[in-house]
């Protein structure tokens, strides 16, 4: 049904019985005091976009709240870790340069004690009624060394003289000393028998040996930590 309003300016009443006429009319009239609707769009839009704003601000705050201790723990892990690793290395270079000296000394020691493992193992090789007249370094003549530059000292060579009453003893010396894990190269170099001054004969010998270091399974070593505190 049209119904024609014949009175201008005065609002049409809504017909009994439609609930949504009062709110229908309260929206015609704010339609019609807004005079520019773009600008209450805009002013809302940025509301929102403030609204959105305040409420991430809030949240990025709680979450920064809630991060700050564990930065901090981490923190704290990081510094540990820090001073451990450093403690490492400062351990390792102490570790290298103490490994560096024994070396230097177990190289030394290696030289220092040749002519003590000769005269012990010539002792120990010596039989019953046999005697050293002299033990003496063999001299080569020349240098036999195909490197002039090396630095690598030649073997130790010496020649054993002595004496013995009976031939046997003369077999069971080289015998020894061929079972020698520190003399190598056992070579009978003269015998010949002799009248001492007694006028009884007995034999006179001389036998070429060189140095040879044992294997390390036959060496007996001490710590030197352990020789140190003894």
């Amino acid at each position: 049904m049209i119904h024609i309003n014949l009175k201008p300016g005065t609002k049409r009443q809504a017909p009994k019985g439609d609930p949504m006429a009062a709110f229908r009319d309260r929206w015609q009239g704010l339609r019609d005091k807004v005079k520019e609707p773009g600008l209450v769009l805009a002013g809302g839009t940025w509301l929102i976009v403030l609204v959105a704003l305040a409420v991430m601000f809030l949240h990025t705050n709680s979450r920064l709240s809630s991060l700050e201790p564990q930065m901090q723990t981490a923190q704290d892990e990081y510094k540990r870790y820090r001073n451990f690793v450093t403690e490492k290395k400062r351990e390792g270079r102490a570790r290298d340069s103490i490994l560096t000296q024994i070396g230097t000394i177990s190289a030394v020691d290696q030289d220092r004690f040749t002519w003590a493992h000769i005269l012990d193992e010539i002792a120990g090789a010596m039989p019953d009624f046999t005697w050293l007249t002299s033990v003496s370094p063999l001299v080569v003549a020349g240098n036999q060394m195909t490197d002039t530059d090396s630095t690598v000292a030649p073997p130790v060579s010496v020649l054993i003289a002595g004496q013995t009453n009976d031939l046997q003893n003369y077999t069971a010396f080289l015998r020894r000393l061929g079972e020698s894990h520190w003399l190598t190269n056992v070579v009978p170099v003269k015998t010949e028998t002799i009248i001492d001054k007694n006028n009884r004969p007995i034999t006179a010998f001389t036998v070429q040996a060189t140095f040879s270091r044992a294997d390390s399974s036959r060496v007996q070593t001490v710590p030197i930590l352990e020789s140190t505190v003894r």
